[in-house]
């Protein structure tokens, strides 16, 4: 059986802070253990840090390797004008990339299914355009999921999503998938011409 961490565990919610906090614990154990253990035990304290050590290290690796600001209004500046089947290949390379198995999702609250490890997640992406969301995409969304007994969801926006819908994506266990995440999950992206810009009806 494969571990998942849950995503409210205090690991995961380091993995999602600034990487030099994993370090702070990490230094602060180390000067606990050095204040109150005596010598012959200060090497053993001082090993409860390690994970704290390697949390840091993997949260400063994946910082380096986030896009800059610069390359976030860049590549969310070109999905804005893509038309959707350039966009939705992207989107299947970029999950590709992350090792997912992708197939189309038959229903109309989903686009795409992502296998990985035994799990389902559908992306809901087709909507990428919107300027402001609401609650009732993501509720036909959980629907969805509920329906096909998939894991997860994740919903794919550019615009504005509405503190409600935030709120209710949170409570129901929905993936918000927008502004830097979704510009790494993307392809270095330049700009298209405005021959290209034709874009789905219905993501408006």
């Amino acid at each position: 059986m494969k571990f998942e961490m849950s995503p409210n565990s205090l690991f995961a919610i380091l993995l999602r802070s600034s990487w030099w906090i994993g370090f702070a614990i990490t230094v602060g154990f180390v000067v606990i253990a050095k204040a109150f253990l005596p010598a012959d035990y200060f090497v053993f304290g001082a090993l409860g840090s390690a994970p704290f050590f390697v949390i840091g290290c993997i949260t400063a690796w994946r910082q380096i390797r986030s896009p800059s600001a610069k390359r976030v209004a860049a590549t969310l500046s070109a999905i804005r004008e893509m038309p959707w089947s350039t966009f939705s290949g992207a989107i299947d390379d970029g999950f590709r990339r992350d090792g997912y198995a992708v197939a189309p999702h038959t229903g109309p609250a989903a686009d795409f299914e992502l296998t990985k490890n035994a799990r389902v997640t559908l992306v809901n992406c087709k909507r990428w355009k919107a300027v402001r969301t609401g609650i009732e995409p993501l509720r036909e969304l959980i629907k969805a999921r509920d329906a096909c007994d998939a894991h997860d969801c994740i919903y794919v926006a550019i615009g504005e999503i509405t503190t409600n819908a935030r709120k209710f994506a949170a409570d129901n266990g929905v993936h918000i998938l927008q502004g830097a995440e979704l510009a790494g999950l993307m392809p270095r992206l330049s700009r298209p011409s405005k021959r290209s810009s034709s874009s789905n009806p219905g993501a408006h």
